[in-house]
């Protein structure tokens, strides 16, 4: 994950416990009329169609962010994944870009190895520590690509990068969208936004893009046309990869997801057929 932007997501249960400490106790004996803005939210994801949560549509998003993310539908074979692509992050890895220097990388391990103490990563907790929020290698090298390559043959390991994926990544953003009244391709749209700039409130982060595009057009949910809202979204986003990084390729925003849109393909139905980086891609 190549993000901007500071995760915040540990802060949510705090923030909650305290708003219902300060409401106080419910001594009616009945919940008849007290419906909180949280089991509203609830009812509204649960009554939505499964849309990218359903199991064929979530390997599809699986297979179209590995496009971008590691030039490939296979998206299974990046779980030993590891390289430093130079982009200020230091080292990416694994299935959906962990990243040493953007704490996402740190947090898989840390629940990895309270789960399995005796990994092959867990020596490398305290240098992994020291560089959160860096490019830096310090302590890494040598020894932790090879160690992550031999964890990543592991299905403990395999499984723990793909329950990370989803509670950071992939529920948050299908969560949202669902909320904003957005179909399958908005849910990915998302997705793939959380992914590439991570789920903090920074101005260049997900919910900080977010902001600007509602701030330019209604959601669905508010009476708003919905491919006019992911187009502005798409906007939003594409400029903020360009401030951050000028001579970047914005493909997986202008030759996929903005494809998609424009053949108005708001259930993400296959065929699909785009181009990330100058490669097409297709799914019969």
């Amino acid at each position: 994950m190549r993000r901007a932007g500071i995760l915040l997501l540990a802060a949510v249960p705090v923030v909650v416990a305290a708003a219902v400490f300060a409401a106080g106790p419910d001594r009616s004996g009945s919940s008849e009329g007290k419906d909180t803005p949280a089991s509203q939210d609830a009812s509204v994801v649960a009554d939505a169609p499964p849309g990218l949560a359903a199991p064929a549509k979530k390997e599809l998003a699986q297979r179209i962010v590995a496009s971008a993310e590691n030039s490939t539908l296979d998206w299974r074979s990046a779980y030993g994944y590891i390289e430093d692509i130079g982009d200020g992050q230091g080292y990416t890895a694994g299935v959906i870009g962990f990243c040493t220097g953007t704490h996402d990388l740190l947090t898989l391990v840390e629940r990895y190895t309270r789960a399995h103490p005796d990994n092959g990563l867990a020596k490398f907790l305290p240098a992994l520590r020291e560089v959160d929020g860096s490019d830096s290698h310090e302590g890494l090298d040598p020894g932790f690509t090879a160690a992550w390559k031999a964890e990543a043959k592991l299905p403990a390991f395999r499984k723990a990068q793909d329950e990370e994926r989803d509670r950071v990544y992939f529920d948050p953003a299908v969560r949202r969208a669902k909320l904003d009244g957005l179909g399958t391709l908005g849910q990915f749209i998302y997705y793939d936004a959380m992914v590439y700039h991570g789920p903090g409130t920074g101005p260049d982060s997900f919910h900080g893009l977010r902001a600007r595009a509602l701030k330019e057009a209604d959601t669905p949910a508010e009476g708003g046309s919905e491919k006019n809202y992911l187009d502005i979204f798409l906007d939003v986003r594409r400029r903020a990869m360009k401030t951050k990084r000028p001579g970047i390729d914005t493909s997986r925003v202008d030759t996929a997801q903005r494809r998609f849109l424009y053949d108005g393909n708001l259930d993400l139905d296959t065929p699909l057929e785009w181009r990330v980086y100058g490669e097409p891609y297709r799914i019969p």
